[in-house]
């Protein structure tokens, strides 16, 4: 579509076996979702849930993974984020809603907190005070080689799927067994009465719903997908990958937020950085660490290879071209190696208020998307996506005391969902201005795969 393919990798695959492909499709799924927030939140969240730790996992997954697997596959099967927004939206809401939702994962926090991360699990421990003062050279070389590894953005899929994603399941399931076999300690009691909220939230800020556009442009576009010319092969392709990559996101988030769990007497109130590293160490000493720094570095690149790909390839089709995929893709790196230099602490801290406005209008339209076929007026989509975007910021603004609005009795709140009483509002106020306007029945717009 945009940029530079290898021809014969779209095509190599034709004969290549439903299962096989599938997995290879999956494991790359995976590895784009799982990242630094993903390694990190997890714990910290077991450790807050205590006892209740299986309800706030049941909130982290269904926040990230469901929603984000479910999303990309929905999306890929309305015709790709483009078609799929564009004709729920409009052009103009979709471009707002992608384009943001693009900026805050792939450019601004996520990206680069894929760097830090790596920086403080997997390079300053072996650096002691000196530590800070190789930040910079390292993020330069960390998106130099983000670079190296997705300037063909035809092979992104393979060389995640095939080559980074088995080797980081395996050293993620060691120290997971590990921690099974031979527990920390005692579960104790919930340090919170909103488990389930928390998990939520923590689902939030891993930031994956707002890659289902970027994510399945990278997924579209490989070799894999496209050497399946029938458009059944291809949603049973999809849709294997899809329920695999919920899965093993799932077996890994359950053994994060339970090892998290048993960490209390490592003691509390630590970063979430600090708590995974007290954690590897009370389990495999020294040579726990070295485990935990190739398990970051593998996730943290792999989920920089799919935001950097997608970043460049979204902006390079918004802009028709004018501008290359490769040097959109060196503007990006250049953008996460500064932002990187802030700390991973700071890049967490300015994220959480910034998504708690974004994730609720996006969230909306993605779950919206599920039910295109019976949802004919756009008004809909439209109405819903304003009304969870006011409900995002009246539930931030009352929460940072910007204003005297209580919103703890909004229905859901405890769930983490306060913004959606606004979101089902405008959908209702979207349908009746639609209604009066004989607005288009968006149905007839849906292109399938």
């Amino acid at each position: 579509m945009y940029g530079e393919y290898d021809v014969s990798s779209m095509t190599e695959h034709k004969n290549t076996s439903l299962t096989k492909d599938s997995a290879v499709v999956g494991f790359a799924l995976f590895a784009m979702f799982f990242g630094a927030g993903n390694l990190i939140f997890p714990p910290t969240l077991g450790q807050l849930s205590g006892e209740e730790w299986l309800w706030g996992f049941l909130g982290f997954l269904v926040s990230d993974a469901v929603l984000s697997c479910l999303g990309v596959y929905i999306v890929i099967v309305l015709g790709g984020p483009k078609h799929a927004f564009d004709s729920a939206l409009g052009k103009v809401g979709s471009t707002i809603l992608n384009a943001v939702a693009i900026l805050c994962l792939c450019v601004v926090f996520a990206m680069p907190r894929t760097a830090a991360t790596t920086f403080e699990l997997s390079v300053a421990p072996y650096l002691g005070e000196r530590a800070n003062s190789f930040l910079i050279p390292f993020s330069i070389l960390f998106f130099v080689v983000v670079y190296l590894l997705t300037f063909r953005k035809s092979r992104v899929v393979d060389i995640i799927g095939k080559f980074f994603t088995p080797t980081l399941v395996i050293g993620i399931i060691v120290l997971i067994v590990a921690g099974i076999f031979n527990p920390l300690g005692p579960i104790e009691q919930s340090q919170t009465i909103d488990v389930f909220q928390e998990g939520i939230r923590a689902g939030y800020q891993t930031m994956d719903v707002l890659g289902v556009a970027a994510f399945s442009l990278i997924i579209m576009d490989s070799g894999i997908v496209k050497g399946f010319d029938e458009s059944s092969k291809r949603r049973a392709l999809l849709g294997r990958a899809s329920i695999g990559a919920v899965v093993m996101l799932g077996v890994v988030y359950g053994g994060l937020t339970y090892l998290g769990a048993t960490s209390r007497g490592l003691g509390s109130g630590m970063s979430q950085v600090d708590l995974l590293v007290a954690i590897v160490k009370a389990l495999l000493g020294d040579a726990g660490m070295i485990l935990l720094s190739i398990i970051v570095l593998l996730a943290c690149i792999t989920t920089a290879i799919a935001l950097v790909s997608s970043a460049a390839d979204f902006f390079n089709e918004l802009f028709k071209g004018k501008v290359s995929y490769r040097t959109l893709l060196v503007i990006d790196c250049i953008i996460g190696a500064v932002i990187c230099d802030i700390g991973l602490d700071n890049i967490i801290r300015f994220a959480d208020p910034v998504l708690g406005v974004v994730y609720p209008p996006f969230i909306t339209v993605v779950v919206l998307l599920v039910f295109k076929r019976l949802i004919g007026r756009r008004g809909v989509y439209q109405g819903a996506a304003l009304g969870a975007l006011f409900g995002g910021l009246l539930v931030e603004a009352s929460s940072a005391g910007l204003i005297a609005v209580p919103v703890d009795w909004l229905p859901f709140f405890s769930l983490g969902f306060g913004w959606a009483l606004f979101a089902m509002i405008g959908g209702i106020v979207g349908y009746v201005i639609g209604y009066k306007r004989k607005g288009v029945a968006t149905n007839q717009e849906i292109k399938t795969i």
